[in-house]
């Protein structure tokens, strides 16, 4: 597993359609199962080689990121019950995030929750200091923002430049998203 797929360059590039038609049913590695939510093909994986669970991909994900991106929350969870890290930081040269951090980044609420449910800390730094709930202010998911603030997300976290979600979020225009960071701290 030297290079990424070209399967995974297709989902990369937002190819979904494309990407799925370039993979060989049964023959999927352990990151493109995570990334597609294979899971019957996942559990086949993790049954003869447990250890894949943290894996990492070519380009530095775990299978726990890449199902957090795109496989979604039933890929997720098998994922979590298998012993993957919760708080794995991406050796992928253009995202150091944690698994939460690439769910919302991607907007996956239900990963998200299934994650946050198995303990994962909700102000998980990645690059540059910035908390999941940066990523979900700046891309304007007010139910995504509740849900990290529901298990204790910092609203006050200031990344590596010294913004806060609530900075992050009216720089891309998402006054809701503002307004409900506005009543848990100081803008």
């Amino acid at each position: 597993m030297n290079a990424i797929s070209e399967a995974m360059r297709a989902l990369y590039a937002g190819e979904r359609e494309r990407a799925e038609s370039l993979l060989t049913p049964g023959g999927e590695t352990v990151f493109e199962a995570a990334a597609f939510g294979r899971v019957g093909r996942l559990e086949e994986l993790l049954a003869v080689e447990p250890e894949l669970v943290n894996a990492r991909s070519p380009d530095g994900f775990t299978p726990l990121h890449l199902a957090c991106f795109s496989g979604g929350a039933e890929t997720t969870r098998l994922l979590v019950e298998r012993g993957a890290d919760l708080e794995a930081l991406a050796e992928a040269s253009f995202a150091r995030v944690r698994p939460l951090g690439t769910a919302a980044f991607s907007g996956d609420r239900e990963s998200a929750a299934v994650l946050l449910e198995a303990g994962a800390d909700p102000n998980g730094r990645g690059e540059g200091g910035f908390t999941p709930l940066h990523s979900a202010a700046q891309h304007g998911d007010v139910a995504f923002v509740e849900l990290l603030l529901e298990y204790g997300a910092d609203p006050s976290a200031s990344s590596g430049d010294a913004r806060t979600p609530a900075d992050l979020a009216r720089e891309s225009g998402h006054e809701e998203c503002v307004e409900l960071l506005a009543g848990r701290t100081r803008l």
